[in-house]
């Protein structure tokens, strides 16, 4: 009686587990996602405030 409680403990602790990985792999990719549009959205020569890069804005070639 205890083998039958043991195995159908045991599948369904490997079916979280399987649930959990998952969820967690989909998390993962959707967080990666949303860094690289984040990153390609926003522009290299602004500053959080708006105002432009002093580097890059106020050199010229001399």
């Amino acid at each position: 009686m205890t083998d039958q409680n043991d195995k159908s403990a045991s599948q369904a602790r490997a079916s979280r587990d399987d649930r959990l990985k998952s969820a967690l792999r989909e998390n993962l990719k959707r967080r990666k996602m949303q860094a690289r549009e984040r990153a390609a959205s926003t522009d290299p020569s602004q500053n959080d405030d708006g105002s432009l890069d002093e580097g890059a804005a106020g050199k010229t070639g001399n």
